[in-house]
């Protein structure tokens, strides 16, 4: 049995492996550096800046789902989650622009019901 010496190694294989990693860490890292719910804002004409001030966040996503933050929050809990709430504390709302605007209602209901009238509402720019 005699051996063969490798003159060399094929790295091509190794190279593959490497940029899939790569594209895997970077489309994550998108996600990650982001670090919202990812819905589709509905454009406005006209906008303003948000408050300094500690503002609680409020997501309905497309398929109507609510968070807070980005704890998921069910339409049970939605009124005594909102009754918690500090009463001078700004309320920011991410509706998805295909999500049902029946759901936005009873969000906008809830929090002007518990008192909470600091609303602001996110949108995508037209300009």
């Amino acid at each position: 049995m005699t051996l063969k010496k490798i003159d060399g190694i094929n790295i091509v294989p190794f190279i593959d492996i490497m940029l899939v990693l790569l594209v895997i860490v970077l489309t994550t890292a998108t996600f990650v550096a982001q670090g919202q719910i990812p819905v589709t804002l509905p454009k406005a004409q006209s906008g303003s800046k948000p408050s300094q001030l500690k503002e609680r966040e409020f997501t309905i996503t497309e398929k109507g789902d609510y968070f807070l933050g980005k704890e998921p929050v069910s339409l049970e809990q939605l009124p005594k989650l909102i009754t918690t709430l500090p009463k001078d504390s700004p309320i920011v709302i991410r509706g998805d622009a295909k999500s049902q605007f029946e759901r936005f209602v009873v969000l906008v209901g809830a929090l002007q019901d518990a008192g909470l009238n600091n609303l602001s509402i996110i949108t995508k720019s037209s300009k």
